[in-house]
């Protein structure tokens, strides 16, 4: 097939002279991706962000009673809301840009109350040679509107949705007539909302991301990296982040690459490294990785065993405990359901997980344009009764999730419990949850 100029994705043959596919081992990938030019890739995020603009933000709106949402952000300190709805050619606000939603019954109107024009995406309503005073003008469009509510950038469970500096709130307030200014609400779960939600496209671009990452970990988890007995963990993790950058891609956090190995203790924290770091024959290696590309990020962990001179595999007790692992990924995606809040699902997994017998944690996170993205936290690693805040948002349709977790089990070959730590990016469509490029089922050997 040829180039999804949409999407960036690709099935084989090889793509054509100009793009750079990623692939690990032939046999192991169903998706490649092709690193467009930068110039392709504006295109594409302009279409996309046109795309988001017409069907998401006026769904946000109704669904959350919202008549007017106000996004005001000044050059280098951007909302995170404004950064993500400004034309790629635009690397930050220009001056102060003031971005203004107007909803009235399925009337919707996208207007820049700015000194630059934004085409295509938002009409310009100021003219400084009528109205020289910037927030006046905005004061005079949301007057004439009427809204009931107008929804701002300030909020205190996530960060994306409180993103209105402190001056920008007392500017906007001073320049509101008193009927609007009691009008004002928090525009937090417009921002969740805007941030967790995926179109189809997008889908497809984050499976075609998780096949790179993937790919990646296949190679650094083999002995085209790791030499037993010379290779560091810090030279695995500076291998993924030097490999990922001259493909033309992203590392959106340093990998983590640790080790356990028989007679050690299976580690709360992997701060402190064992021998130094040498990776050595009967090792279980693990990595937490993550790229970023086309405004969408990848966060995977997936284990290797080291094997020893004579083996072909891993040790038996070492392939129980990744299927614990897998156990518990299944008992955890079971419980998404539209409406169910991040800390109902955690309380009823590990309800299923303790009559399963599974000594495991629960740290799930929303994953989009952001790594650990807005949306309902499913856990944190030390909070394991409930999330306050973040952990009472509840799961909607399209949106996408890293299934991150950790099982303890007892390997008598490795003479104590070992850790399994896994992570997928999967995708709710509403009814479940699906992995968007498979999950570690069998260790990488090398």
């Amino acid at each position: 097939m040829g180039k999804s100029r949409r999407t960036g994705v690709r099935l084989p043959p090889p793509p054509p002279n100009g793009t750079r596919p990623l692939a690990g081992p032939a046999a192991s990938y169903h998706r490649v991706v092709d690193v467009l030019p930068l110039r392709d890739r504006t295109d594409l995020l302009d279409a996309r962000l046109r795309h988001r603009l017409d069907t998401i933000v006026p769904a946000l709106m109704e669904r959350e009673g919202i008549d007017a949402w106000v996004l005001i952000a000044r050059e280098y300190n951007e909302d995170p809301v404004v950064g993500s709805m400004l034309p790629a050619t635009w690397l930050s606000a220009r001056r102060r840009t003031i971005l203004l939603f107007l909803r009235s019954g399925p009337a919707m109107q996208r207007l820049t109350v700015s000194r630059y024009d934004i085409p295509g995406l938002f009409e310009a309503a100021w003219d400084p040679a009528v109205e020289p005073d910037q927030y006046a003008r905005l004061a005079e469009l949301l007057t004439a509107a009427g809204p009931a509510t107008v929804a701002i950038s300030v909020g205190d469970t996530y960060a994306v949705g409180d993103g209105l500096s402190h001056t920008e709130h007392g500017l906007l307030s001073a320049a509101l007539p008193d009927q609007l200014r009691t009008r004002l609400v928090s525009g937090e779960r417009l921002a969740v909302g805007w941030f967790e939600t995926r179109l189809p496209v997008e889908v497809e671009q984050l499976a075609a991301n998780c096949a790179a990452a993937h790919g990646f970990l296949r190679r650094a988890l083999s002995r085209e990296v790791v030499t037993p007995g010379e290779t560091t963990t810090d030279d695995v993790a500076w291998w993924l982040r030097q490999t990922v950058a001259d493909a033309g891609l992203e590392s959106w956090f340093h990998p983590t690459v640790d080790v356990q190995r028989p007679g050690s203790v299976a580690p709360d924290s992997f701060s402190t490294k064992l021998d130094g770091g040498v990776i050595h024959a009967g090792d279980l290696v693990h990595i937490d990785f993550g790229i970023s590309y086309l405004g969408l990020m990848t966060d995977q962990q997936q284990h290797a065993y080291v094997l020893r001179d004579g083996e072909v595999g891993p040790p038996a007790g070492l392939v129980s405990a990744l299927a614990t692992g897998n156990r518990l990924q299944d008992l955890l995606m079971a419980e998404f359901a539209t409406g169910r809040t991040g800390n109902e699902i955690l309380a009823a997994t590990r309800k299923a997980a303790s009559a399963a017998n599974i000594d495991g944690l629960i740290y799930s996170h929303p994953i989009g344009n952001h790594g650990h993205g807005a949306g309902p936290a499913i856990g944190l690693w030390d909070q394991q009764d409930g999330v306050p805040g973040a952990g009472d948002y509840p799961v909607h349709p399209a949106t996408a999730y890293s299934i991150e977790l950790m099982a303890r089990v007892e390997v008598p070959e490795f003479g104590g419990a070992v850790s399994i730590m896994l992570e997928e990016d999967a995708i709710f469509d509403g009814e479940a949850v699906r992995f968007l490029d498979g999950r570690q089922t069998e260790f990488h050997l090398i």
